[in-house]
């Protein structure tokens, strides 16, 4: 079965050796301090930094997983994407947090913890509970990318998802630990001008593909996913859901819930190598301000895929019912399949029909035997059509060759730079804030270098490992939010806006946070996100407001230059009083425009997503709607932020 040609093959060779080529041309300026290597030595252009992030969000499993409910439920995918996909928690780097922790004059989240709560043991053990909370949760992520960088690429090449991810891992740890920052940033602007060519492409294709089509798009819509209200933008309470994801049928619950727990991820964000670097408080905000404006490319692209995948799926399997039945041939012939090893398995039929003739020329009479390997690449555990499959099935079926491997290598760059940014911020926890602060201080940089190096392999295969056994990309990205990002949200928060909020809290807090999310991780994996949200969430939140009452509160010297420097809003009454009252006064008129701008900011955010979905869909009567409330809130964002920020320094 052909899948890509020479030229695909070509691109894709090209595009990893200048990765590789990048690697060694920057790996001698990285290697020059650990502020070079881990912040790009705080001179980064603020533009080439919002190039850089939207990259990093927009990682391939992450677009597997939204093109999976765009397919199932249309534009309003976008709000259960509120979990994150919908990167809701830009508003509060834009407005507020990433110049918080800027003016830390930090390298790292857990270094911050020594300007906030000092240099003495309570402050080191915090530096040390966050720097190890963080490398978990970024071994998650790995994981995370693992499984689906995997799914991904098993489709294309004839190798299990565990040798594709692997294969394609080393190559992004390989130039990752060579140049640092300096390559995350430069490799993300090149790879942020392939995104863009492929997302231009692949909306084209739809929008030709939805005015060639006879009949309406709705129809369609319904007759393939089961959904009657697919074309429309409105947020009902509930909606028709296929198997696999019935919990989502309380969709307006879910948008709630996940509004809710990136609010709390928001209000504690911030330390993020590129604010750390950012050269002052106006380029923090405009870099993401430009992360915004880019990732909004991002959904036009990936409704452009769903549409695509609506009419591939009504073309090549219009009796859906014949999945559910090869579905239960395979496991009658193979016996009990795990979950997790259900890709692994048709990888193993598809690519060596030889070895299951038998079981083959009964997919065929079940399938059809045109293009059976394909329609089987879409088939789920559940006997039904498996949405996370949709985004490399159209790949592989609807997007001529040539342009295939193009796309392709889009969806890796978009892989390869959320790979690469968690890589180097969790190396830069290990090396400094856990090897340097606590086993070698007076460690030179060459040994840091290579401590840097080790640790980035390590956590690699750590992550690699942890992806193998997970059953689900959707299965673990709700874990990663609704658990593990849970177990940490409630101390990030309580950090920045409460004066008596010391390092007991915090350590008590994240620890509690993230054993019970560990816990339930493997005692409960089926429970409800919400339900574990809310257990993770209330156990931390108990330990840590009693671990800060209970333990002796930060030296004020401490806390008065961390409140003096960075100017946070919240509970700060005594140290406030303490200011002069023309500094106050300045101060309190810079909080009051940034909680004024936060709700146009974040309307201002899903407008501009949702505009050219709509768009691309042809739902006009939801489109003027949608486009009247962004510039409304875009012209609230003018007055009430960009107008009002400082002048470079």
């Amino acid at each position: 079965m052909a899948t890509l040609n020479s030229l695909d093959y070509s691109i894709i060779v090209t595009y990893l050796a200048v990765l590789l080529a990048f690697g060694v041309w920057l790996q001698k300026r990285a290697g020059a301090s650990m502020e070079d290597y881990f912040l790009g030595g705080r001179k980064m252009p603020w533009w080439a930094m919002g190039m850089s992030g939207m990259a990093a969000w927009m990682d391939m499993i992450g677009t597997m997983i939204i093109v999976s409910f765009l397919y199932m439920i249309g534009p309003r995918g976008l709000y259960i994407e509120f979990r994150g996909g919908a990167v809701l928690v830009l508003a509060f780097l834009m407005l507020w947090v990433g110049k918080w922790h800027r003016r830390s004059g930090c390298i790292t989240g857990a270094e911050w913890n020594i300007f906030r709560f000092g240099s003495g043991t309570s402050g080191k053990l915090a530096r040390a509970v966050t720097a190890v909370a963080t490398i978990v949760v970024f071994t998650g992520m790995l994981a995370y990318m693992v499984k689906g960088v995997g799914l991904f690429l098993s489709i294309f090449f004839p190798f299990s998802p565990t040798v594709c991810a692997l294969a394609l891992i080393v190559v992004a740890t390989l130039y990752t630990v060579a140049s640092g920052f300096y390559g995350v940033v430069y490799t993300d602007v090149f790879q942020s001008i392939i995104i863009l060519i492929a997302v231009v492409v692949v909306s084209l294709m739809a929008f030709f593909e939805i005015n060639q089509m006879d009949g309406n798009l709705s129809e369609l819509a319904s007759e393939v996913t089961g959904n009657s209200s697919w074309t429309s933008t409105s947020l009902p309470w509930q909606t028709t859901m296929p198997k696999g994801y019935e919990i989502y049928q309380n969709l307006g619950l879910f948008t709630l819930f996940y509004l809710l727990r990136n609010v709390m991820a928001g209000l504690g964000s911030g330390a993020d190598p590129k604010y750390f670097g950012a050269r002052n408080d106006r380029e923090c905000g405009l870099l993401t301000f430009m992360i915004g404006w880019l990732t909004m490319f991002r959904w036009p692209f990936m409704m452009g895929i769903a549409v695509l995948g609506l009419f591939f799926v009504k073309e090549a399997i219009p009796d859906q019912t014949v999945l559910e039945t090869a579905s239960e041939t395979i496991q009658a012939s193979l016996g009990d399949i795990a979950p997790n090893r259900w890709e692994d398995t048709i990888a193993e039929i598809i690519h060596h029909p030889e070895s299951h003739a038998e079981l083959v020329d009964q997919l065929k009479t079940q399938v059809g035997s045109n293009n059976w390997q394909t329609k089987l690449k879409l088939l789920s555990y559940q006997g039904t059509v498996n949405p996370e499959r949709i985004l490399p099935v159209v790949l592989l079926t609807k997007i001529p060759m040539g342009l295939r491997g193009l796309i392709l290598v889009a969806l890796i760059a978009a892989s390869m730079s959320t790979f690469d940014s968690t890589v180097n911020a969790a190396t830069g926890y290990f090396t400094r804030d856990v090897y340097q602060a606590f086993f070698r201080r007076a460690a030179g940089n060459r040994e840091l270098m290579f401590a840097s190096y080790l640790f980035g392999v390590a956590m690699v295969a750590c992550g690699f490992a942890l992806g193998y056994g997970t059953k689900s990309i959707n299965h673990i990205w709700d874990w990663l939010v609704m658990g593990l990002g849970a177990g940490v949200a409630v101390p990030s928060i309580l950090r920045l806006y409460w004066w008596r909020f010391n390092a007991g809290g915090l350590i008590i807090g994240t620890i509690a946070g993230m054993l019970v999310a560990v816990i339930q991780r493997y005692l409960y994996p089926n429970i409800n996100p919400i339900s574990g949200f809310t257990v993770v969430t209330s156990i931390s939140a108990i330990a840590t407001i009693g671990g800060a009452l209970l333990t002796k509160p930060t030296d004020l010297k401490v806390l008065t230059k961390f409140y003096v420097r960075t100017r946070p809003f919240g509970l700060w009454g005594p140290l406030k009083k303490s200011l002069p009252d023309d500094v106050r006064k300045e101060m309190e008129q810079e909080h009051r425009y940034d909680i004024i701008a936060l709700p146009f900011t974040m309307c201002w955010q899903v407008s501009l997503f949702m505009l050219p979905m709509q768009l691309l869909i042809g739902a006009f009567p939801d489109f003027w709607i949608t486009l009247a409330i962004f510039l409304v809130a875009l012209t609230g964002v003018y007055f009430f932020w960009y107008r009002r920020l400082p002048a470079a320094d």
